[in-house]
């Protein structure tokens, strides 16, 4: 691979390669590149090849199985690890991920995602890094090296411009050549160079009217070809639709299975001439390749063997400091002379805590980035734990979900199955009352030939008297009971979402209201007759069991919150968004926070000038308040320790360490680039390159808070700038009064109008520094050939732009210390 040195177990491992697909016949080739599962190729033991087992990501290795029977670390979102902007803490996270998919005997990690936050409405925007190209791939480049260090593959994902979720089967993306590249093909293009991944994931979408599995131009042509990449090539789940045109379009593995287009399909297409049998064994090739470097290939040393793995990390340990590295400060404000943050103990001895996600963390996003953690420590749990006893009270305020939600909090259930005698087949405990069983994710002892019934059963202990809504989510017929009464029974039908998956799931819908006792259990229960649906490309069950709680007045709850927060020290309020609001499978359509939490930020705020909000989302929601508060610190989507971490920034054991990787809006309205619904089919990227902070500086929009910006609990004096085209060096000095740390900015400016259009100013290179009080600290950050390159349309390649550049050296995109000209 370009850039790779070529070593003898390389070669080893490509005579291997050769030699197993030498014994292989038709049939066992293209058998191999079909899923047998939902999760694994097929073993060959007349190769000597073991299946090869994949498992979603990017926070947690789930496993094979949708439970929590085998709980996984939870790491921070995408958005709060690339928010650290420290692509070794990225590599660690990796080795961690590595270290936890070796414990569940997986080989291939489907992460990283390195899509774009092209619109800060895209559904999946928190399990992307960022809206610049460059720094998604530096994280990406990370988190690459760390799976990979382990010995464990990695498919960078969704190969390319799946930036939105609205029709993402269907939607044909219609982008420029220009934007394609410089933009959206540019953390990939990055990744393989420089972390040279095992594999890339193939996107449900089109691009410029080619379905990306069947896009040969950008899987043969540029990616095998111009890069080098050799690694398998895999489609995204069910995005695989033409045997012929996915096998020359350069598509190696179809999943999930066993219904796939490869398999017998692939066969016959070349027994009938339809398909030349070398592309058959140039795919097999990649999955054989890929086998080897795992080891799971006899006679092919695994790129890392056992002796030579990283040392073993402590999961909650990384989980908490990458939660604190990415928390970003971005307002502090002076009150009575001191900042709002770090809490100061000497003037806080009470701290009124309120907000329903205090107490229920938000600490994930929605859909395939689902893990189980073996715990969560939520901002209460977290801060009961750091303050004094007496110190803390917690008042709900307000919740952000008065829709229907799993049904988790209270909820202790497990799953039977059972056969159409009634005869019981197996039985798995719950993490939650959601079952998504896809092929054999199957209890022990159950299969669908025998598999006619599944009951959610157990029991539901409220935290509030009231009445209590039940619902369900699910096709096929259902029977919901509470307290031993039978409240509602009927028949879903398939939903008419384009998505087959939310098709396949249901829409959320209210069936019954109990009215239940605090403190008082009762049995609870809700059975599924397994439908069986003719046409369906594998096997599954997916259904679930939903509640809501009491919903008080709203008005009350604020009352309630806004008392305590009165005559305390510090307020503190945290605000957060739901799985209705961003997860997987559509985008949103608004960027307010859900419920009456505006409302209980200002009304604290209005009897508490010492209010502190944290704001637990994955991505960018309007803060009409923000400017009302002391201090406002974003903490995304912090993982299973984020309570605790939230505990160490908040009481100063720690700085917060983030950065901002996406320019955040005043109000949706501003936002120069938000169309994420097709018209005919088709979405046009109609903005070309100016995207993020390029369109906010184009617009001439002042956002609430800029790219790159984010505070710490120290004072830094940028002292000078020595620069050359091809590196920025740059020495400061910490002049407050702690240790800390600073993230170092640089971004290239062109100095005169020129042809192409250009944007102002853009990220050219970054790096962390430490230092002490009063010490200094210099740093070289080499800025690369490709940051003064565009792409030219009409030569088809990329060319460098001569002239005059400032180099600018600061905190942000808009906060620059020092400057320098260079000539290119």
């Amino acid at each position: 691979m370009t850039g790779a040195p070529i070593t003898r177990a390389d070669h080893a491992r490509e005579a291997a390669v050769e030699a197993a697909l030498g014994k292989l016949d038709l049939d066992d080739k293209a058998r191999l590149l079909a899923g047998q599962d939902n999760w694994s190729l097929p073993a060959l033991p007349g190769i000597g090849l073991a299946s090869l087992v994949m498992s979603d990501g990017p926070v947690g290795v789930r496993g094979v199985r949708w439970t929590a029977d085998d709980p996984s670390v939870a790491l921070p979102s995408p958005t709060a690890l690339a928010a650290t902007w420290d692509p070794e803490l990225a590599r660690r996270a990796g080795r961690l991920l590595a270290q936890e998919a070796r414990r569940k005997g997986v080989h291939v990690l489907l992460a990283p995602t390195v899509n774009l936050h092209r619109s800060p409405l895209g559904g999946r925007h928190f399990e992307a890094y960022s809206e610049d190209p460059y720094l998604t791939g530096e994280i990406g480049t990370g988190y690459v090296l760390g799976v990979q260090d382990g010995g464990v593959g990695t498919t960078v994902k969704h190969f390319v411009a799946n930036d939105a979720e609205t029709d993402r089967f269907t939607v044909d993306n219609i982008v420029a050549p220009r934007p394609l590249r410089e933009l959206y093909l540019a953390p990939f293009e990055a990744i393989v160079k420089n972390a040279h991944p095992w594999g890339i994931m193939a996107a449900y979408n089109r691009v410029n009217g080619g379905s990306m599995t069947e896009h040969r131009h950008l899987q043969k042509e540029v990616l095998r070809g111009e890069w080098g990449f050799d690694g398998f090539i895999v489609s995204d789940w069910l995005a695989a639709r033409s045997t012929t045109g996915d096998i020359l379009g350069g598509l190696d593995v179809a999943m999930p299975g066993p219904k796939t287009v490869y398999g017998d399909a692939l066969a016959t297409a070349v027994r009938a001439g339809d398909v030349e049998e070398s592309l058959v064994d140039d795919a097999v090739r990649n999955v054989l390749r890929l086998a080897a470097r795992v080891g799971a290939l006899d006679n092919a040393p695994a790129v890392v063997a056992g002796s030579q793995l990283p040392a073993p990390l402590d999961g909650d340990a990384l989980a908490r400091e990458v939660a604190r590295r990415s928390f970003v400060l971005v307002r502090n404000e002076l009150r009575d002379g001191h900042p709002a943050l770090p809490l100061d103990p000497a003037r806080t001895r009470t701290v009124a805590l309120s907000g329903a996600a205090a107490r229920d963390a938000r600490i994930l996003g929605g859909g395939s980035a689902t893990v189980f953690p073996p715990h969560v420590v939520s901002p209460l749990d977290g801060l009961t734990a750091a303050l004094p006893d007496g110190a803390l009270t917690y008042r709900v305020g307000a919740d952000p979900s008065d829709q229907l939600a799993v049904a988790a909090q209270g909820f202790e259930l497990r799953a039977v199955c059972r056969a159409a005698d009634g005869r019981e087949l197996g039985t798995v405990d719950l993490p939650s009352g959601m079952i998504q069983w896809v092929g054999v994710d199957l209890p022990d002892g159950v299969t669908y030939d025998e598999l006619h019934s599944v009951e959610f059963t157990g029991t539901f202990t409220p935290r509030e008297s009231g009445d209590h809504t039940f619902g369900t989510r699910g096709i096929g017929p259902l029977v919901l009971t509470v307290g031993g009464e039978k409240v509602w029974e009927g028949e879903e039908g398939l939903g008419t979402s384009t998505d087959p998956f939310n098709a396949f799931f249901g829409e959320r819908l209210p069936r019954a209201q109990v009215t239940l006792l605090e403190g008082e259990c009762v049995d609870v229960s809700l059975r599924l007759t397994v439908p069986r649906l003719p046409g369906m490309p594998m096997d599954a069950v997916a259904f679930s069991l939903l509640h809501l709680g009491p919903q008080r007045d709203p008005g009350d709850l604020i009352a309630e919150a806004v008392e305590a927060a009165r005559t305390a020290d510090t307020a503190v309020v945290v605000v957060a968004t739901t799985t209705a609001v961003e997860s997987e499978g559509f985008d949103r359509t608004s960027l307010e926070l859900p419920g009456h939490q505006n409302a209980l930020v200002a009304a604290v705020a209005a009897v508490n000038p010492h209010t502190v909000v944290v704001v637990n989302t994955g991505s960018p929601v309007e803060l009409p308040w923000r400017d009302d508060v002391s201090a406002v610190l974003l903490s995304w989507f912090p993982g299973q320790e984020g309570g605790a971490a939230l505990a160490d920034v908040l009481t100063g054991a720690e700085e917060p360490g983030g950065r901002l990787t996406t320019t955040w809006p005043v109000a949706l309205a501003d936002v120069p680039v938000t169309d994420t619904t097709p018209v005919d089919g088709e979405l046009h990227y109609t903005e070309g390159v100016f995207i993020g902070y390029r369109a906010w500086e184009r617009a001439g929009t002042t956002p609430a808070y800029p790219f790159g910006h984010g505070l710490g609990y120290t004072d830094w004096e940028y002292e000078s700038l020595d620069a050359t085209a091809d590196r920025a060096t740059v020495t400061l000095r910490n002049t407050g009064t702690r240790p800390g740390r600073e993230t170092v900015q640089i971004y290239l400016a062109p100095q005169a109008a020129d042809a192409p259009e250009r944007p102002v100013r853009w990220l050219a290179g970054f790096a962390s520094v430490e230092a002490g009080p009063g010490e200094s600290v210099e740093v070289t950050i080499p800025l690369r050939a490709r940051a003064y390159q565009i792409w030219d349309e009409e030569t088809h390649g990329w060319t460098t732009v001569p002239g005059t550049y400032e180099i600018q050296a600061g905190r942000s995109l808009t906060d620059h210390r020092l400057s320098a000209t260079v000539t290119r």
